[in-house]
């Protein structure tokens, strides 16, 4: 359902997805997220978009990018494009559209980030 009703039932209904069968199992096809701009945090990246993630922001970070048709890029560290070896690129520069560097204080200045000691 799209909408429900104040007493529980639907209200409006979804269209019927299409379903489609490959190799025999039949999958229901869903349309991708696409949004008009994604940010993301690099730990590094080149001016050509290459990025490199750090620990869990590899997680969603590189599909959150994927899904915009402008990806807006911070990175904490710039380098020179060919200065990251190709086999560390987590996300290539074809998904980014914008890099802005970040400076110093600006990369250290993590307010999602909490840090937790056991006692």
């Amino acid at each position: 359902p799209w909408r429900y009703d104040g007493s529980g039932g639907v209200a409006l209904a979804s269209p019927p997805k299409e379903v489609r069968a490959f190799d025999g199992v039949e999958y229901v096809l869903e349309r991708a997220i696409r949004t008009d701009f994604a940010l993301v945090r690099a730990a590094k990246g080149d001016r050509h978009g290459n990025l490199v993630f750090n620990k869990s922001s590899r997680n969603f970070n590189p599909l959150a990018a994927m899904a915009g048709k402008v990806t807006i890029a911070e990175v904490e560290e710039l380098v020179e494009p060919g200065e990251i070896d190709p086999d560390a690129v987590h996300l290539p520069g074809v998904f980014v559209q914008r890099v802005l560097a970040l400076t110093p204080r600006q990369a250290a200045d993590k307010k999602i980030e909490q840090r937790t000691v056991s006692s």
